[in-house]
């Protein structure tokens, strides 16, 4: 893995934490609930704050939201909120989406100024008759809503965007810039699923660039019959074969997680196989028996696990 996305130390996961393991593929595990799962490195913390609730028989959707919390307000992070690296502008805009076992859902697109646009999606799942609201006046409903405006842009990343400038170039490198969403799906102790997913979206970005993080469908998907699925990647493909939905319909169908995860890879790859082998792009599950799988084009990309067993960190399986 890359320097930047460092493995989160043990002391700051807290005492509950069991220390992690690694291996090439987690094996799902039929029947495990309560199950939080987040995407990449960093996911190891937010399952601990994500556990906090569902080991207390919390909510699921409560559980995801205060996992996405933890890397949104981390700013060593360049890719998920306050440590956001910005758009080629020099704007971090942030987006997000939520959604829960009834099928409500909400979403936030080129959000700046406000470190947890997460928490922001669930406000407009909750409180207006809208799944989605973007820029301007996702901010003007965020204040409206009592989150506080601050600056996103630490000095880190505009020093780094500044250093970029002096070439402009933009070719994103696979697993290093532009893969880092965060994605979270979680079973609780009551059998209901929810999901969360927020980003900064890809470094360097055109101004008003949006991935399929904040797209419902896309970026995360959840159906309490079936399961729930979440992406990360170059959200552009992800959008391209509606990724997450794609992956809860295949489990429908009877497909494991795992396998729902590589046949929607595997669909990526047929519509466009050259382009598939330059760029990343990672599917993570959940269905409605606690099973779990995960598949990416690339080496490189993983995921965190909490069960009653503890928070172990998993090399996804890739096609390359």
């Amino acid at each position: 893995m890359t320097s930047r996305r460092k493995f989160i130390k043990l002391t700051a996961l807290g005492a509950a934490t069991l220390p992690f393991a690694k291996t090439a593929l987690a094996q799902p595990t039929a029947g495990a609930k309560p199950i939080v799962l987040s995407t990449w490195n960093f996911g190891l913390g937010a399952n601990v704050e994500a556990w906090k609730i569902l080991s207390a028989g919390g909510r699921a959707l409560d559980a995801v939201e205060a996992g996405a919390w933890v890397p949104e307000a981390d700013p060593k992070e360049t890719s998920v909120g306050l440590g956001g690296l910005p758009d080629r502008d020099g704007h971090v805009t942030l987006d997000a989406c939520i959604m829960d076992e009834h099928g409500n859902c909400g979403s936030v697109a080129g959000l700046e100024h406000i470190v947890h646009p997460i928490s922001v999606a669930r406000k407009v799942m909750e409180k207006t008759p809208h799944v989605m609201l973007v820029g301007e006046g996702a901010l003007q409903f965020a204040l409206a809503n009592g989150f506080k405006k601050e600056k996103l842009l630490t000095k880190e990343s505009e020093k780094a965007w500044k250093e970029w400038l002096k070439k402009a170039e933009y070719k994103p490198v696979v697993n290093i810039e532009n893969h880092d969403t965060i994605g979270i799906i979680a079973l609780d102790a009551a059998g209901n699923l929810s999901g969360a997913c927020t980003t900064s979206g890809m470094a360097y970005k055109l101004h008003g660039r949006v991935g399929d993080s904040p797209i419902i469908g896309a970026g995360l998907y959840v159906d309490n019959e079936v399961g729930a699925a979440t992406a990360t990647g170059v959200g552009e493909e992800v959008i391209r074969i509606v990724g997450c939905h794609l992956v809860v319909e295949l489990m429908r169908q009877g497909n494991s997680p795992q396998d729902a995860c590589r046949l929607a890879v595997e669909r990526i790859l047929k519509k466009n196989p050259e382009k598939a082998k330059q760029v990343q792009v990672g599917f993570l599950a959940l269905n409605k028996q606690g099973e779990y799988g995960a598949y990416c084009l690339q080496k490189g990309f993983t995921y965190a696990v909490h069960t009653q067993e503890g928070n172990k960190l998993f090399d996804g399986q890739s096609h390359f």
